[in-house]
C-alpha cells in the first residue's frame, strides 16, 4: 500500500473512530454530517480542507484581494488533491499507465495546474484524459485570477504611490504661495503710501 493509500485509511479510520467512540454516535453523526460523508464516500477525504479555508477566509479580513488569495490557494490546493486522487483511480489499473502511484498522480496534477506539463507523466485512458482536460482549464482558469489579482495589486500600490506624491506637491505650493503672500505683505507695508508729502 503505498502513501496515498495509508494516508486515505487513515484519514477515513479516523472519521469512523471519532462515530464509534462517541457517548452518542447518534448525536455525534448528527452534529458532524461531513465526518460520516467521509466515511461513506472516500472520494471526500479531502473535505476537511474546506474547513480550513473557511477559516482562513474569516481571517482574511474584509479586503477582497485577501478573499481572493484564499479562494485561488483553497481551490488550488483542493483542485490539485482531487485531480491527483481521481487520476490516480483511473490510470492505476491501465496496463499502459505511466501513472501508477500517489506521487505520481500528484506530481502529475502539481505539473497540469501550474500549465508546465513536462510531459514524463499523462493519462492513457480516456478517463484520465477526461480529468486532465478538467484540471487543465482549472490551471488557466486559476493562473488568468492571479494574474489579474497581482495586476490589481500593483496598480492600488502606484495609484496610492502617485496620490501621495500629489499630497506632497500640493502641500509644498500652498506653503510657497503663503510664503509669496507673506512676502508681498511685508513689501507693502514697508512702501511709503503713493501721493504722501513730506514735510519740508
Amino acid at each position: 500500500m503505498d502513501l496515498g493509500h495509508r494516508v486515505a485509511a487513515y484519514a477515513g479510520g479516523a472519521d469512523a473512530a471519532r462515530v464509534v467512540l462517541a457517548p452518542d454516535w447518534r448525536r455525534y453523526v448528527l452534529r458532524h454530517l461531513h465526518d460520516l460523508a467521509v466515511i461513506v464516500l472516500p472520494l471526500l477525504r479531502p473535505l476537511p480542507l474546506l474547513t480550513v479555508i473557511g477559516a482562513l477566509h474569516r481571517r482574511a479580513g474584509a479586503t477582497l484581494r485577501g478573499r481572493v488569495a484564499i479562494y485561488v490557494a483553497g481551490s488550488t490546493t483542493v483542485l490539485t488533491v482531487v485531480g491527483a486522487l481521481a487520476m490516480l483511480d483511473a490510470e492505476r489499473d491501465a496496463p499502459e499507465s505511466n501513472i501508477i502511484t500517489s506521487g505520481d498522480a500528484l506530481w502529475w496534477a502539481v505539473t497540469t495546474i501550474t500549465t508546465v506539463g513536462y510531459g514524463d507523466r499523462y493519462p492513457t485512458t480516456t478517463t484520465g484524459r477526461l480529468i486532465a482536460f478538467g484540471l487543465m482549464i482549472a490551471g488557466i482558469a486559476l493562473l488568468g485570477v492571479v494574474t489579474v489579482t497581482l495586476a490589481s495589486w500593483i496598480v492600488e500600490r502606484v495609484s496610492a504611490e502617485n496620490a501621495a506624491e500629489g499630497a506632497a506637491t500640493a502641500a509644498q505650493i500652498d506653503a510657497l504661495m503663503a510664503e509669496v503672500r507673506s512676502l508681498r505683505h511685508q513689501q507693502e507695508a514697508g512702501r511709503p503710501a503713493v501721493g504722501r508729502q513730506t514735510p519740508d
